[in-house]
């Protein structure tokens, strides 16, 4: 819906104009402080030079139109993008918001992405891992006027929504359990550095440790990047240390799946000889054998409430109220499979 002015001008006149979206200046109309003061001149002047002038009855019907959100995704892992994928499309199908899905690939990089993105029409953006952590693409949608909510990062930026758990405590849970179980020597797989929740995971795995008067050894950490391939590396090296680790916790399923694969390559027994545990709880989880202890992360439903989220913040804009990012925790569980177990001798 394009809302046509007394003058016959329409915000999408006034946009194209700007060089801006019209949400940008649906807000600028609308008098919101998050729009910047040289956008804020160059919509101003569009105005001006057009002639337009906001017609209150088109506004009355703004929350009426047609919600359009972009799922802007770069995941190394298949199986937790297909469950974040499930869980938005399931919420936009229901609540009738069309949904543009648009990959962010390494050759054209991600100003190219959120570009063709934004060129759709799209009101607003979901950025799941590792694009949650992208200040760039943050700040990019800010400037264009776009609403975004991050899900899974571990440090929410201020201009944008974010949907999440609490990394550090769900890591140290799955730590304490181990060492429960009478594991000391505990072997852990980082997530990828660029990733704020990698650095939350280690510091919970750190911290239990040192709770337990467990003294932590580097040579026990070992860095992954969120892949089977990376998983597989980390599990050699931990693998081939003398002592080995009688457990190793992997900061996701899919390196811990691989480690998996690792330990039976070797002859060992998954967890008579070597406990091995993960975290998101993907389908991943329950397709390997023996099925994987690891933390359930409601990646599913976090998708679903960022649908929500977002689409909130689409009308509430185009109503004319002001947008005020939210910080949403959401719950993880411990989920006990068949890949743990107390340590032998």
């Amino acid at each position: 819906m394009s809302r046509r002015g007394q003058g016959g001008c329409t915000i999408n006149d006034v946009a194209r104009h700007a060089g801006v979206s019209p949400m940008t200046v649906s807000r600028v109309i609308n008098g919101e402080t998050s729009v910047r003061d040289t956008t804020r001149e160059k919509v101003a002047e569009a105005i001006r030079q057009l002639g337009y002038a906001p017609n209150a009855a088109a506004r009355s019907l703004a929350s009426a139109r047609t919600v359009r959100i972009g799922l802007l995704y770069s995941n190394p892992s298949a199986a937790y993008l297909s469950e974040f994928l499930l869980g938005s499309l399931e919420q936009c199908s229901r609540s009738g918001i069309q949904l543009v899905v648009e990959k962010c690939d390494a050759e054209r990089g991600e100003r190219h992405a959120v570009e063709r993105l934004i060129a759709t029409g799209v009101d607003g953006v979901i950025l799941p891992p590792p694009l949650c952590d992208s200040h760039d693409i943050v700040e990019w949608l800010e400037a264009a006027g776009l609403p975004a909510v991050v899900v899974a990062t571990g440090e929410p930026p201020r201009s944008a929504s974010a949907i999440r758990i609490d990394d550090e405590r769900a890591a140290a849970t799955m730590t304490r359990h181990l060492l429960e179980l009478g594991h000391r020597r505990i072997g852990f797989v980082m997530g990828h550095p660029n990733q704020t929740a990698s650095g939350l995971r280690l510091k919970g795995y750190l911290s239990a440790l040192k709770d337990a008067n467990v003294t932590p050894d580097p040579e026990l950490q070992v860095q992954g990047y969120f892949t089977y391939v990376s998983g597989l590396d980390a599990a050699d090296r931990l693998l081939n240390l003398t002592p080995r680790p009688t457990a190793i916790f992997a900061s996701n399923d899919d390196m811990a799946a691989a480690a998996i694969a690792v330990a039976h390559r070797r002859g060992l027994d998954v967890p008579h000889d070597v406990t091995v545990v993960g975290f998101d709880d993907t389908a991943l989880a329950t397709t390997v054998w023996p099925p994987l202890t690891t933390i359930r992360q409601p990646v599913a439903e976090m998708s679903r409430e960022a649908v929500v989220v977002l689409a909130d913040a689409i009308r509430s804009a185009a109503a004319g109220k002001p947008y005020r990012p939210t910080d949403a925790l959401m719950g993880f569980t411990l989920v006990r499979r068949q890949s743990d177990g107390r340590p032998v001798g």
